[in-house]
């Protein structure tokens, strides 16, 4: 089963320095029949302003992924954490027990993330936090597993069954992505456009996949991330 998401009918925000996009309700935006697709809380499509930023805030009980499409961002966190990461590369916060944390864009051009996150496996983890420096050409016409859960085998390990992988596809070729049963994933067209068992995404558009195996043709070159989890939320 595949469900496209219009980026034109998600949820909005404009506060000036932040511009962002709701896959799922969030804020200000509230929709109770779009709340979360299995383990997958949020993901924010977020555009932050130049020397702008998310001042200290806490978070508890949920893992954080922050993915970088273009710009810089900065985190510091009251663990002692301070890194700064750019495009195609990742931080993970486990915010467990509870933590405070800053992000802001430094730079001198506006930065553009994708926030997401995911509810853990089991409440009260101690609170932990990692960055992973990909190189892009990883990615390139392949799929680049970047986060997995603690038995996995991707650098990044988060406490909950879902696996995030990113790929950039030139334009004309074709890739397959297999969903198993039992299993469901969400695409997110990150840039470019492409065609998915028939269904048109433009950029910025999403895809709720369900026991169905994916085969991408890319019409423009194209930028993508797959969440892909089990359909029962542990």
């Amino acid at each position: 089963m595949l469900r496209k998401i219009d980026n034109t009918k998600m949820g909005r925000s404009n506060l000036g320095w932040l511009q962002s996009i709701f896959h799922f309700s969030f804020a200000e935006y509230y929709n109770p029949a779009n709340i979360n697709f299995g383990a997958l809380r949020v993901i924010n499509d977020d555009l932050i302003a130049p020397q702008t930023g998310f001042g200290t805030h806490p978070h508890r009980d949920m893992e954080i992924i922050s993915y970088v499409v273009e710009g810089e961002l900065t985190h510091a966190d009251s663990m002692g954490n301070q890194n700064s990461i750019t495009r195609g590369q990742v931080q993970y916060m486990s915010a467990g027990t509870g933590v405070l944390h800053s992000e802001y864009n430094h730079g001198e051009n506006t930065l553009r993330m994708l926030q997401i996150w995911i509810i853990p496996d089991e409440r009260g983890y101690t609170p932990n936090y990692g960055d992973h420096r990909f190189n892009w050409d990883e990615r390139h016409n392949k799929w680049l597993h970047m986060v997995s859960n603690k038995d996995g085998d991707a650098p990044i390990k988060i406490n909950q069954d879902a696996n995030f992988y990113s790929l950039e596809l030139s334009k004309d070729n074709e890739i397959t992505f297999p969903v198993k049963q039992g299993r469901q994933a969400y695409l997110v067209q990150i840039e470019g456009a492409s065609t998915i068992n028939d269904t048109p995404l433009t950029a910025k558009d999403g895809l709720e996949i369900v026991e169905e195996s994916i085969t991408i043709h890319a019409t423009e070159t194209s930028h993508f991330l797959v969440i892909e989890m089990s359909k029962e939320i542990d």
